[in-house]
């Protein structure tokens, strides 16, 4: 068994046990997975989880933050040259949703674990969600200085964007029908994105 490392800045090198919880999860979901399963697959002591984790689902949580943040910060597309921030931020925001759609773990908890997603949406906010609001405020500050967002408070349109935004990712496929193309995701995220036009354009 290996330890937790830590490097210089403070962080905390636990990929491989959070890698190993994701693993569990997408086998067996999150009720069915103990903390026992994922130091067995780490190669880490039950101890060891247990001094920075309390329970599987404060490892969940922990695993939900680094995916739901690399999903959404890697759907930004590549700015080009001349290319506004509205349109980087909305195609960003859109290839978000589609990539959500198709990831396994998020795919896994909403049909095992679906209450595990329920305090986010209706209680308060978590280390995703925050993260995810900063960088939305911050390109909206950059869409409002070139001209290319309606200027309006930026955290409170941050939050605005990301409600709109958070409701079809957990409930686009409540609305979809893949047999008919007018009513297919692809049809829904143009939708999506002839909203976020239409709220972003000054």
């Amino acid at each position: 068994m290996t330890p937790i490392r830590h490097n210089a800045s403070g962080g905390s090198d636990n990929d491989a046990v959070l890698d190993a919880v994701r693993d569990c999860v997408l086998a067996v979901g999150v009720r069915r997975t103990t903390l026992t399963d994922v130091a067995r697959r780490a190669g880490v002591s039950r101890m060891t989880l247990y001094r920075r984790w309390p329970d599987v689902r404060s490892l969940v949580g922990d695993l939900m933050t680094r995916e739901w943040i690399a999903v959404a910060t890697g759907a930004i597309p590549e700015r080009g040259p001349g290319v506004p921030t509205r349109e980087v931020l909305t195609e960003g925001l859109v290839a978000a949703v589609r990539a959500f759609g198709a990831h396994p773990l998020f795919r896994k908890i909403l049909d095992v674990d679906p209450e595990l997603l329920l305090p986010y949406v209706l209680d308060r906010r978590g280390a995703s969600q925050e993260a995810l609001l900063e960088l939305l405020a911050g390109s909206l500050r950059e869409g409002h200085a070139d001209g290319s967002v309606r200027a309006a408070h930026p955290e409170r349109q941050a939050r605005s964007v990301l409600l709109v935004v958070q409701s079809f990712t957990l409930s686009l496929r409540t609305m979809t029908d893949e047999d008919d193309p007018e009513l297919a995701t692809e049809a829904f995220l143009g939708e999506l994105r002839g909203i976020l036009e239409r709220t972003l354009t000054p």
